[in-house]
């Protein structure tokens, strides 16, 4: 974790440097917003700036932003003059903190910037797999092709791999491809000299270079431009890089990850990713499985997600019900782990009792989990069951089960397919179920007019 420290407070933040080293941050010291951004240009960089609330915290953000720079600040003073703390928030602050320091404040605020939800959570054997490649390849400096769906967890994996890594101890830089505008992209990469377009007020230190000695993330790297892909395949063949108005190659020691969430190969036939390129990032390839093919890990990631909201809310902790753990295990999750995650975190706060049901596992919308996705005719069928089971005394298991076909046949108008699927039976089976019932002189539903009412009607609303 790499702290910058702007401003003085009277000696009270030399107390809070001391705290942070002891909690293993990097501390750099700057007097002023200007001394500051020479350290964020010249390539030492920060993951959270400390900053003395007397000095002009707008400036300052306005500065960054001007220079593209991404660093969260946190301003502190030496009262608790709540006055101050508005202004800073206001101004672009993101926590205020009073000085004196609390050792205990400022290292919940460093553990929050450094771990930044990045715990590394799994128990299903296909993520073991993966996790235990991951730990091969780690102590090399082989560039590391990271793969899998979005909100998978590739980016925890990146960290994982750098914390088990010779480079530990030096930075792990990230940079979301996707994220920063093309012509924008090559000086966040590179850096650039003092002058080079409009705007290049003074030489800024690029991606590679702040990376120098650790690791360099290219997130979504699919996302990159196809004529900026041949000067990054450059830099990773030769080990240097030139800056945007430079005029001379500079060097750099840098390990590689990159990561995507599409399949690159289908993108290299398409002409939109270099095939040479993809091999010098593909040397190992780490496959992430969505979090529906790896089941046991739902439940361990959602006990975690639970234990840690409550910590983070001042709420009761609560285990998840047995309702709960067949709800979150069957859903399909298409956001994987970041969906679960947002989705145990609102359980936390709207769970009532002494554990987390049914009722608070809801989408953003409010609506139950377990309904929310379905069609209406499996809904109707899950009502129906419940409705069923609430009056089994005195019935025979014989009773039941026919009762719940024929009521699910019902709600989706007779189509034997679908009706099968949700009850998940045969076809073969269901047929010999209704033939059975119908020698039996039991109505039995008609066929109905096909597929096409039913997705009508599972596709209405």
């Amino acid at each position: 974790m790499r702290l910058l420290i702007v401003g003085t407070l009277r000696g009270q933040l030399t107390t809070a440097t001391k705290i942070a080293m002891d909690n293993g941050a990097s501390v750099t010291h700057a007097e002023g917003n200007e001394q500051a951004m020479a350290v964020l240009r010249g390539g030492k960089g920060a993951d959270l700036l400390l900053v003395d609330v007397g000095l002009d915290i707008r400036d300052l953000v306005m500065r960054l932003e001007a220079e593209h720079i991404h660093v969260p600040i946190v301003a502190c003073g030496i009262s608790n003059d709540a006055r101050a703390a508005v202004a800073a928030i206001r101004a672009g602050a993101k926590e205020y903190i009073p000085l004196p320091p609390d050792p205990e404040l400022i290292a919940a605020v460093l553990a929050a910037v450094a771990n930044d939800s990045r715990d590394l959570v799994y128990r299903d054997e296909a993520m073991g797999r993966v996790i235990k490649l991951a730990q091969q390849i780690a102590g090399s400096d082989a560039s590391v092709m990271i793969t899998g769906e979005s909100g998978t967890g590739k980016e925890v994996l990146a960290r994982y791999v750098h914390s088990r890594s010779a480079r530990a101890k030096r930075p792990f830089i990230s940079i979301n491809c996707a994220a920063i505008p093309e012509h924008l992209l090559e000086s966040e990469l590179f850096g650039h000299e003092k002058g080079a377009f409009t705007g290049a007020i003074a030489r800024r230190i690029g991606k590679f270079e702040e990376a120098t000695g650790g690791t360099l993330l290219l997130d979504e790297i699919s996302e990159m431009d196809v004529r900026l892909q041949s000067k990054l395949l450059r830099a990773i063949q030769e080990r240097v890089i030139d800056r945007v108005g430079g005029t001379k190659p500079v060097p750099v020691d840098i390990r590689i990850i990159a990561t995507s969430n599409r399949n690159l190969a289908d993108a290299v036939r398409a002409g939109t990713f270099r095939e040479d390129l993809l091999f010098r990032l593909n040397v190992v390839n780490l496959k992430i499985p969505p979090l529906r093919d790896r089941p046991a890990d739902i439940i361990e990631l959602a006990q975690h997600f639970a234990k840690k909201y409550a910590e983070a809310n001042g709420v009761p902790a609560r285990p998840l019900s047995a309702e709960v753990r067949r709800v979150l295990t069957t859903n399909r999750w298409p956001g994987n782990v970041r969906e679960l995650e947002n989705t145990i975190h609102r359980s936390v706060l709207m769970a009532q009792g002494d554990e987390i049901g049914a009722e608070a596992i809801v989408t953003p919308d409010g609506d139950r989990l377990d309904l929310a996705r379905t069609a209406p005719a499996v809904a109707h069928a899950t009502l129906a069951a419940e409705q069923v089971t609430r009056a089994l005394v005195g019935r025979t298991v014989a009773d039941v089960e026919r009762d719940l076909i024929l009521e699910t046949l019902k709600h989706c108008l007779g189509n034997r397919t679908h009706a099968a699927n949700i009850l998940g039976i045969s076809i073969r089976t269901l047929r010999n179920k209704l033939n059975e019932y119908a020698d039996g002189g039991v109505p039995i539903p008609p066929a109905g007019s096909g597929t096409a009412d039913y997705q009508r009607l599972a596709t209405a609303g």
